[in-house]
């Protein structure tokens, strides 16, 4: 039976039969956890940890008593809802939109980047993304039968943007240019000379931008910018926003779509064929957290005291090496003068008992990298802990 699927579902391995290394595949992060071995692969703001502020779990509440519960929200969301979120686009992203005409709720924001891209992209259509990159860019492209072409971002630019590089990689059949920003897995926050190349590549080519924001509340010090909010890029730019990674409301599924009302007007019309409706009680949950979004900071202070205490530790490491994480709770660790970076993520579970992700699973670039989400557990002092077994297995690996 599995012959007669398409090649990008034929080539995946969900753990049924095999060993399958992502966190968000199968169970076997599941079965990690019941051994003791700290999950520092999963994007989950400390999971597995309670973090639900007081008032948005009696949000939740209310609203799961509500008569409303149990019944769809149209697929285009809930309206309050997108009232506070075009607040929120004013506030924070420099975009002044209509509720009604601009903004679609997902049920999280990987549904919202499969949708996103979905318009745009046929067979043999080709889509630049720079990598090493978030897998799903990648494998949303290759489900619609186009074709994910790899910019390599290089350490040496500090995973900036270099307009040859982009210029080397488009064809008469490019469509797309598809990126995450702040990116996943390197962390890097694109700054203003980066996008100027890509607004000026992307208008130059007369492509579409789809811009994926999951990680946009927590930048230090590089300005974080919206493209969309750029001269001429709204209009050819399709952004996705997350809850889950800022707020910590992972386990809600909300996320959201912003667009021009001409590219909306076909999401809108095709919203119920493809991801449905978002959960009706999750979304009122979310009005009250983005009426009063101060809870993040607490967020915010842990993910900044632990990347620094990363970029410590990891870096007195011989022979390893990070640059400062820019943004969010992620660390990108160089271990490409050690060994190999499977071996080295099996002997981190077996001898640091800490679960990190292979490099080799965000594409080109990725070889030789390791993934480390900072942003598990709610005691620092736990991450902080698990950062020094990871030092000293590293250490003892260069031994063998």
């Amino acid at each position: 039976m599995k012959d007669k699927m398409i090649q990008a579902f034929k080539k995946a391995e969900g753990g049924l039969f095999s060993a399958v290394e992502k966190a968000d595949v199968g169970n076997s992060y599941q079965e990690m956890e019941k051994q003791g071995i700290a999950l520092m692969g999963w994007a989950d703001p400390f999971m597995p940890d309670r973090s639900l502020p007081k008032f948005i779990e009696e949000a939740w509440i209310k609203a799961i008593q509500d008569e409303s519960a149990p019944h769809y929200t149209a697929p285009i969301g809930n309206e309050e809802l997108k009232k506070e979120i075009a607040k929120k686009l004013k506030r924070q992203n420099h975009l002044e939109v209509d509720p009604a005409r601009n903004i679609l709720i997902t049920p999280g924001s990987d549904s919202g980047l499969f949708f996103a891209i979905l318009p745009f992209v046929d067979t043999n259509d080709e889509v630049i993304i720079p990598s090493p990159s978030y897998p799903n860019n990648t494998l949303a492209v290759e489900i619609m039968k186009g074709k994910a072409v790899a910019v390599e971002l290089k350490k040496e630019n500090n995973y900036q943007l270099v307009r040859e590089d982009l210029e080397a990689a488009v064809s008469d059949k490019t469509k797309m240019v598809l990126i995450t920003h702040p990116n996943n897995p390197t962390t890097t926050v694109y700054n203003r000379k980066s996008l100027e190349i890509l607004r000026e590549f992307v208008i130059q080519h007369d492509l579409i931008l789809v811009c994926d924001q999951a990680f946009e509340d927590f930048t230090y010090e590089n300005e974080m910018i919206t493209p969309a909010a750029m001269e001429d890029m709204f209009e050819r730019t399709v952004s996705v926003f997350s809850f889950s990674k800022g707020m910590g409301l992972s386990g809600m599924r909300v996320g959201y779509i912003v667009c021009s009302d001409e590219i909306m007007d076909s999401l809108f019309a095709n919203a119920v064929g493809v991801i449905g409706a978002t959960s009706t009680s999750a979304q009122k949950a979310i009005i009250e957290a983005l009426k009063q979004p101060s809870f993040m900071n607490v967020f915010e202070e842990a993910f900044d005291y632990r990347r620094h205490k990363a970029y410590e530790i990891l870096n007195s490491i011989p022979n390893v090496s990070c640059l400062l994480p820019e943004s969010g709770f992620l660390c990108w660790l160089d271990v490409s003068k050690i060994g190999d970076s499977s071996e080295i993520v099996d002997y981190l579970v077996k001898h640091a008992k800490v679960s990190v992700n292979d490099g080799k699973n965000y594409g080109v670039g990725g070889e030789g990298h390791l993934r480390i989400v900072l942003g598990v557990y709610k005691d620092n002092e736990k991450v902080v802990e698990a950062l020094y077994r990871i030092k000293k297995a590293l250490i003892e690996y260069q031994k063998l």
